[in-house]
């Protein structure tokens, strides 16, 4: 049992409430005694669990003394071993000291002795060198060839260009007179061996052996065809590597390849480095850039091509300018510089014609595959005045003095030419940014801009604009056809432009100028040439709703006959012919321009064409006399009125026509219910002069002596 209570103590987590609940269930649950003998095997149980516990806790007692007894102990033999360690440890490193000291003073002895051997040395061996020259001057000082072994063996060259490039300072030193031979001898030999061992470099770097190159690399230095080493060096690596067309390509890893041979054969490879580049720049860089633009006779492919070029120079600089060339960071973009600025000073000048050339081109083309003749515009008060009078000579008479042009329904807008005019206006920012100065790129592309909004905005979409203004058909002018407006189409054309127009300008013009005072010129600019825009859509779109509502009126009057108000006979009640013919031009209209213009332009166009509509339906209506089958007919066209009306979306509208309605009903109510019907809600707010002239149109207002029912009106 004693192992069980061990076993159920060891479980982790331990639950003493738990344990004493197994305790219980294990006498509850294996008797089937009484109450009294349950109770007394529990108690028996718990008192035996109890001394059980005891017992254990004990023997565990007992035990953690004896493990914490064999711990001190073995803590004890511990630390008297990290004593003894210690101990071993400072005599350790003592002894290091002391050897260290002595270290130190033997190496400063033999210093002391390396100085003398050096002091006494370094005399005796000068003068070894001063006598050995001394015997290889009187040698030239001979008169006849030189006998000496290391001038006339090729293979001891490097001894005797050690000796020549000593001598050579002295012969400069020599008097004049009988050492004159003497002294031609060494210029002539110091040259002889100096083109020599540059011939030797030559042959060594066609046979890649750096050792050797390294070797007369080191020799030249001391000599003054030093510089013509590194220009062989320079020249024959170059020679093969740089003659293909793809020059662009191939100029860094010969710059690489050759950088490592560089930095082992030279002991300045910085600046061999930057010479060996500076060859590239100014040679082989130069002379096909040259190449390549004096080819090009067009300007666009000019400038492609010079941008073209300026950007793989300018990516060529970023890649070399990991090498090592000096310490000047900006040696590269000098030379960059010195090959481009005969073309930069006058690339501006070009690229604005050019721009000008291909935006007028591209407009030329348009008008050329629409057949159109692009004209001169007459704008202002007299084209104005002379509309007016063709206006009302059209509508007094059906005769026309003027002919309306509707280009057969052609806009002379399209969204393609808007974007190719975008497009070489990014193309020409593009170069700006790439080939102006940081200085000169807010100017340049203002200038840019300027172009882009005189022939995208001024020359085309306000010449369209102008031209679907003129082409708007004359109000009420007599014609048997509906007219159609193709300004709304226009209007939808041009909203897709000026769209493409901002959009482009925000993406790409206004971060190169929103720090600089050009940006408010810019925006000035925009600005004022999209009020003229919105001026001139807003003068067409009245000009538009005019002739649709004239049109409208035009149909009321001609074909709506007094009969259909007044009847002689009883007719079946429908809607009259001019009501339909109405409704359905209204309706045409009314989805050409949700589909032309944007929703919130829509809403205040058609509320305007509903408010215009309904002066017309009202004033039309006062023109006849109804009887109560003319009423009924009235009343059948004003409903379809108030269904065509609902589509335009306008409450305001839509209240008018309810309104007209109630009037309306003025017409058919009997005579006595007249009151009763002024005094509804719908239109107990109206003027009584309004309600008055309705009243009058009824055909038995004399009959029924109504004239004292309006008294009574007027006087409530």
């Amino acid at each position: 049992m004693m192992q069980q209570y061990i076993k159920e103590m060891e479980q982790d987590p331990y639950d003493p409430d738990e344990f004493v609940e197994r305790l219980a269930y294990r006498v509850f649950g294996n008797s089937a005694d009484s109450d009294n003998a349950v109770v007394d095997d529990v108690q028996d149980t718990f008192v035996q669990a109890i001394k059980d516990l005891k017992f254990l806790q004990e023997r565990q007692k007992r035990k953690c003394e004896k493990l914490e007894q064999d711990c001190r102990e073995k803590e004890s033999l511990y630390s008297i071993q990290i004593q003894n360690l210690q101990e071993q440890n400072k005599a350790g490193i003592s002894i290091f000291q002391n050897l260290d000291e002595r270290i130190n003073y033997v190496a400063t002895k033999v210093i002391h002795v390396g100085d003398q051997l050096e002091s006494i040395n370094t005399p005796r061996s000068r003068a070894v060198q001063v006598h050995k020259l001394i015997g290889y001057l009187e040698e030239f000082m001979t008169a006849g060839p030189l006998s000496i072994d290391i001038f006339n063996d090729p293979t001891k060259i490097d001894d005797a260009a050690d000796v020549i490039q000593k001598l050579f300072p002295i012969a400069q030193e020599l008097p004049p007179g009988k050492f004159e031979e003497a002294k031609m001898k060494i210029i002539k030999k110091y040259d002889e061996i100096e083109c020599l061992l540059i011939e030797e470099f030559i042959k060594n770097h066609s046979r890649k052996n750096v050792v050797r190159m390294n070797e007369i690399a080191s020799i030249l230095t001391h000599f003054k065809g030093y510089s013509q080493c590194v220009d062989a060096f320079i020249e024959y690596s170059q020679a093969n590597s740089l003659s293909g067309k793809n020059l662009f390509a191939d100029i860094i890893p010969v710059c690489e390849n050759n950088l490592k041979i560089i930095e082992a054969v030279f002991t300045n490879p910085d600046q061999v480095m930057a010479k060996f580049i500076l060859n590239i720049y100014q040679l082989k860089l130069q002379n096909h850039i040259i190449t390549i633009l004096s080819e090009v006779k067009d300007t666009a492919n000019y400038l492609e091509k010079l941008s073209q070029l300026y950007k793989k120079t300018s990516i060529l600089s970023k890649n070399l300018s990991r090498l090592n060339m000096g310490n000047d960071d900006m040696f590269l973009n000098k030379m960059q510089k010195n090959i481009f600025q005969k073309y930069l000073d006058s690339y501006f000048i070009s690229e604005l014609k050019n721009l000008k050339e291909k935006c007028l081109m591209i407009l030329q083309r348009f008008y050329e595959s629409k057949g159109h003749q692009k004209k001169q515009i007459q704008a202002g008060g007299f084209q104005e005045l002379r509309r007016d009078l063709q206006t009302v000579i059209s509508t007094r008479t059906n005769f026309n003095i003027m002919h309306i042009e509707d280009y057969g329904g052609e806009t002379f807008l399209s969204e393609y030419v808007a974007t190719s005019l975008i497009q070489e206006f990014n193309q020409a920012l593009d170069r700006c940014c790439t080939l102006s100065s940081s200085s000169d790129i807010p100017s340049n592309s203002y200038h840019i801009f300027e172009i882009l909004t005189s022939y995208l905005i001024e020359d085309y979409v306000d010449y369209g604009l102008e031209l679907a203004v003129q082409s708007v058909p004359i109000p009420e002018a007599k014609t048997h056809d509906p007219p159609n407006v193709y300004f709304f189409e226009v209007i939808k054309q041009v909203n897709a432009i000026i769209l493409l127009f901002e959009n482009q300008m925000s993406d790409t013009l206004v971060p190169l100028i929103i720090t600089t005072p050009k940006y408010s010129q810019c925006i000035s600019l925009k600005k004022k040439k999209l009020e003229q825009i919105e001026s001139k859509i807003d003068f067409g779109l009245d000009r538009s709703l005019n002739a649709v509502t004239g049109w409208i009126k035009l149909c009321l009057s001609s074909e709506q006959k007094k009969s259909d108000f007044k009847p002689e006979t009883d007719v079946d009640t429908m809607t009259s012919v001019a009501c339909r013919s109405v409704v359905q031009y209204l309706g045409s209209n009314i989805k050409h321009i949700r589909q032309c213009l944007d929703a919130k332009n829509a809403e205040l166009v058609l509320a305007e064409l509903g408010i215009k509509f309904h002066r017309i339906v009202y004033e039309h209506l006062l023109q006849y006399t109804y009887n109560s089958a003319g009423a009924m007919c009235a009343i059948c066209d004003m409903n379809e009125y108030r269904r065509c009306v609902k589509d335009l979306g306008s409450p305001l509208v839509i209240d008018l026509f309810d309104t007209l309605h109630a009037l309306c009903n003025l017409l058919l109510v009997k005579h006595e219910n007249l009151k009763q019907v002024c005094y509804g809600d719908t239109l107990v707010g109206l003027d009584h002069s309004i309600l008055s002239n309705f009243i009058q149109l009824r055909s038995d207002f004399k009959s029924q002596k109504l004239a004292a029912l309006l008294k009574n009106l007027t006087s409530r």
